[in-house]
């Protein structure tokens, strides 16, 4: 690491600090106890088809069962986002921009032997993951810093691979990919999981209003990705619809000790079509 990186603590403006806070009051179960389960903490969804048999048997081991299925879910949500960073070598450098506790940083250390720097808006999430660097004995290679990822003061083209794990909703979309679009050096990568609203259903649907109140965040309309990656020199190489694939999930978690009372609404939203899960990787030209 060649920079000297400020970690003031500084969030930027009003809504950043609440976003900062909200993250570092959070101890949701969801998140927490599926991390138990391996180690892996993670702050996203999963896709594909639960084993449904977990709903069945002994209830008094029903809660156990049923983590276990949703965190293999989001697990596998991001080993799909990491095979879509190309080719990464133990030499480079890439950024989780939004690493909550840390999960999938050390899925990439350990999937490419780089070096890793995770940034988190809240200070309680970096401490968690920097303490799990450390006893994972990979503290020298996987970082995690407080800082605003629309400013990050990492050198220009320093990094080979960026991505941002369902956190692009806390930031203005072209303010985030000209700071990536800087950070990475030419022909490296991006990619993105999110959920847009679909332009189609033209505003966003009372379902998507209510996971933006649930969140503090702000849903993007699906067109203003292609639009703030055009403008920042992000060309798609790949655009997933991950929709279908992560509904199975939602309706697992709804049946789930570890409801959050969000799960309907995203349910409501994906079903309805006003709602999109979509992967989305661009090259830097």
């Amino acid at each position: 690491m060649t920079e000297t990186i400020q970690q003031n603590g500084s969030t930027g403006s009003i809504y950043q600090g609440s976003v900062a806070e909200y993250w570092n009051e959070e101890a949701n179960p969801v998140n927490i106890e599926l991390g138990e389960v391996d180690g892996y903490f993670h702050h996203h969804y999963g896709i594909g088809e639960p084993d449904w048999s977990v709903t069945d048997g002994d209830p008094a081991t029903a809660r156990e069962r049923i983590t276990a299925e949703l965190h293999r879910l989001e697990t596998q949500q991001a080993e799909l986002l990491l095979s879509h960073l190309g080719e990464v070598r133990p030499q480079d450098r890439i950024m989780d921009a939004g690493c909550g506790r840390g999960g999938s940083s050390f899925m990439a250390h350990e999937r490419f032997g780089c070096a890793v720097d995770g940034i988190s808006i809240s200070r309680k999430q970096v401490d968690f993951a920097n303490e799990q660097a450390q006893q994972r004995g990979v503290s020298d290679k996987v970082v995690f810093h407080q800082l605003n990822m629309l400013d990050t003061g990492f050198d220009t083209g320093s990094m080979r691979a960026i991505w941002n794990n369902e956190s692009t909703m806390y930031t203005d979309l072209n303010d985030l990919f000209a700071e990536h679009s800087r950070l990475l050096s030419r022909g490296g990568r991006y990619v993105t999981i999110t959920g847009c609203y679909n332009d189609v259903y033209g505003l966003p649907s009372r379902a998507v209003s209510t996971i933006n109140a649930h969140y503090i965040c702000d849903i993007h309309p699906r067109s203003g990705y292609f639009r703030a990656m055009a403008m920042n020199r992000l060309v798609p190489t790949a655009v997933v619809d991950l929709t279908e694939a992560t509904l199975p999930y939602w309706r697992l978690r709804a049946r789930s000790p570890l409801v959050t009372g969000i799960e309907d609404a995203f349910i409501e939203a994906y079903t309805s079509g006003a709602f999109q899960y979509l992967l989305i990787a661009a090259d830097r030209v």
